[in-house]
């Protein structure tokens, strides 16, 4: 017997004790929401387990269907390509304070803004002096 062709029995009975278990869920809220005690919010319950119940054999046939006609593979050689404007698109640099976009072109951004260049020269001292501490001495 192919394994294409078998309903499972194993998988038949699970979804219908899951529905089933659905089912006295909502049998469950519908007898609290009649009670003294019960609010809408039971009500809601109710009228949700339901769904969910349909949802098992809803989910047994689509399995079924997928195990008859599987849905076709790419190909592993397949390039797949984002469609354009899928993703938004990347900001564009900025041009520093005080410089035109005319006479940015062709410039050294670290120039243009004393704060960047003295971050800049913080990290690089930085990384020089990790570079020369030992590194049994790093984690200490």
């Amino acid at each position: 017997m192919s394994t294409t062709r078998r309903r499972r029995p194993a998988l038949i009975l699970l979804a219908t004790a899951a529905a089933l278990g659905c089912l006295a869920l909502a049998w469950w809220q519908w007898t609290r929401y009649e009670s003294t005690s019960g609010s809408f919010q039971n009500l809601g319950y109710a009228m949700q387990w339901p769904l969910f119940a349909g949802f098992c054999f809803y989910a047994y046939f689509k399995f079924v269907r997928y195990e008859e006609a599987p849905p076709e593979l790419h190909p592993q050689d397949a390039v797949t390509e984002i469609p354009a404007g899928l993703l938004p698109e990347r900001p564009r640099p900025t041009t520093p304070r005080g410089v035109e976009p005319d006479d940015a072109v062709g410039t050294d951004p670290d120039d243009a803004d004393p704060t960047l260049r003295e971050y800049n020269a913080y990290l690089a001292e930085l990384a020089r002096t990790d570079d020369e501490t030992p590194a049994d001495k790093r984690t200490r």
